[in-house]
């Protein structure tokens, strides 16, 4: 009869190599069977297995069913491969093997570190004590090689993640490259689309769910792709959700860029993963092929600060709904219907006003505030167009050359004029205490040199910034100008349309006898910027 009853504890961590043979599962259940076929007084009753899981920590949840067992006394012995398999934390390791298994009499064998606390000559405690410090330090060692990597390979854009987002799958060459899922991919599209249209989030998710489209999970699920074991992993029924709606929504992969490093641990001891600002992330443009355009991803997220909300009757948000300002105290706009003698009139008028909280408050008809944002609509789409038309008629790489060239030479020359105003600066300081200078003639010129260097560094960051325009002008040149060239065959105003087009309409009341309403359109920097580089060519070639 054997006088030990045995649990064989394998354990194998995520930064081992799984080509590496001696740290395999297979290898240490090898190495452990043969052990106590030469030991007839231990008999093996159990097998316990970490596939994955660090040795820092001992919330492994084999370990945890051993250390179970262990206390309600159905086994007396925890055989090992090696010290390092049971934990590669220098304290907590040495609490398991000085306190935990004496108090509950379990005798503990690492076969390649030669330790048996059965046996008088194994009472070594600085050898054991060594060996822990070197798994500590090796796992330490670990730590900071696997954050350097996966660091560098963010940096390359590459993607590191266990779980592609909906819409991609690893690439079957290159695992750390994304590629599209053309169905999935094609369910996102039509979440963009249906947002930029004014649908909201609840209602996009039952509608995908009355068509039976599967979720993002369930469709994982269905296709055998990996998905994350948490949470609600295990339904079986995963249905769409407004929260799944506002996550995809709100994930710029799907415009190429990849963004990781969004949390971290700050510890190699500590499991828990604390969140980066987002100014820590590291964002690689253009790592994996778009599936939404960047603009329409942008205006979804300029979408979340309009006032959307419709009545529980209606099914379309309004045309104007969270775009309109009252020009006097500048809260949003409300949209009224009012039904007399069977005629309907529906106006937005300024809702502080009745609050008493705006002096001036503004009213406008709706049928008015169509008419005149269709022609301003028209206008600065004929604008572009115009625009457009002149910029691809001149030698643009020309008018380019010609510009950085010269804003490079104006930069260079203050950067000098910096440079002297600072070496004044500093000589002004010596001639003080010299006694060349006076306090009072000292703070005066001070103060002057103050001012002189201010001037110039604001001069310098107004060049720096236009060439900084004509360098993002060459390398996509008027990409902006198609977003409202696609609307050229514009008759009538919808809500696609102004969401793309108007950032906002400002109301101001005036004197009889009318008002002014005055627009801003999307994309209004850029144009002005254009129109500038246009008016610049047209005053060199009259020059």
């Amino acid at each position: 009869m054997p006088t030990y009853q045995a649990t064989k504890y394998l354990r194998r961590s995520y930064t081992d190599d799984k080509s590496t043979e001696s740290e395999s599962i297979a290898n240490q259940r090898k190495l452990i069977d043969h052990y106590l076929e030469q030991h007839p007084d231990i008999e093996a009753v159990d097998e316990q297995i970490d596939d994955g899981y660090s040795g820092v920590l001992f919330d492994r949840p084999a370990f945890q069913k051993m250390m179970r067992d262990v206390a309600d006394g159905k086994i007396n012995c925890v055989i090992v491969k090696d010290l390092s398999r049971l934990g590669r934390e220098y304290i907590e390791t040495g609490r398991y093997l000085r306190r935990v298994f004496p108090a509950y009499g379990v005798r503990f064998i690492a076969i390649n570190d030669n330790i048996d606390t059965a046996r008088d000559d194994n009472s070594d405690d600085l050898h054991v004590s060594v060996k822990n410090i070197m798994n500590e330090a090796y796992c330490r060692d670990i730590s900071v090689k696997t954050r350097s990597s996966l660091q560098v390979k963010r940096k390359n854009g590459d993607f590191v993640g266990a779980f592609t987002v909906y819409g991609y799958v690893k690439s079957e060459e290159n695992h750390n490259k994304l590629e599209i899922d053309p169905y999935a991919a094609s369910v996102v599209r039509e979440i963009f689309r249906s947002r930029l249209e004014g649908m909201s989030a609840l209602r996009m998710a039952a509608e995908l769910n009355s068509r039976g489209i599967l979720s993002p999970l369930a469709y994982k699920k269905n296709q055998g792709l990996p998905y994350a074991q948490k949470g609600f992993a295990d339904r079986e029924n995963c249905k769409w959700s407004a929260t799944a709606i506002l996550r995809i929504l709100r994930d710029e992969t799907y415009t190429g860029t990849l963004a990781q490093g969004k949390q971290t641990s700050p510890h190699f001891k500590i499991k828990e993963m604390e969140a980066l600002p987002a100014t820590d992330w590291i964002r690689v443009h253009d790592a994996h092929d778009a599936i939404v355009e960047r603009h329409d991803f942008d205006l979804v997220q300029r979408i979340w600060h309009l006032d959307t909300r419709i009545s529980p009757k209606e099914k379309h948000v309004y045309l104007f709904s969270g775009m309109l300002i009252c020009g006097c105290c500048g809260s949003r706009m409300t949209r009224k219907v009012n039904r007399v003698s069977g005629k309907e009139y529906v106006y937005y008028y300024c809702i502080e006003g009745k609050r008493g909280k705006c002096e001036m408050p503004v009213m406008v008809k709706e049928s008015d505030l169509i008419e005149c944002a269709l022609l301003s609509v028209k206008a600065q789409i004929d604008n572009v167009v115009s625009l457009e038309r002149l910029l691809n008629g001149v030698d643009q790489q020309s008018i380019n050359q010609s510009l950085v060239g010269e804003y490079t030479r104006h930069i260079k020359q203050l950067q000098r004029q910096i440079e002297e105003v600072n070496s004044f600066k500093a000589g002004l300081y010596e001639r003080l205490v010299s006694g060349l200078l006076s306090k009072d003639d000292y703070m005066m010129l001070k103060k002057r040199y103050d001012d002189q260097g201010r001037q110039l560094k604001d001069s310098l960051a107004e060049v720096e910034r236009k060439l900084n325009d004509v360098l993002e002008n060459r390398s996509e040149r008027m990409r902006w100008t198609q977003h409202f060239i696609k609307f050229s065959t514009l008759q009538t105003l919808d809500r696609k349309a102004a969401v793309h087009l108007i950032q906002y309409i400002k109301v101001h009341e005036k004197s009889k006898p009318g008002r002014r309403i005055e627009i801003r359109f999307n994309y209004q920097d850029e144009y002005q910027k254009a129109k500038a580089l246009m008016d610049l060519h047209n005053q060199r070639k009259a020059g």
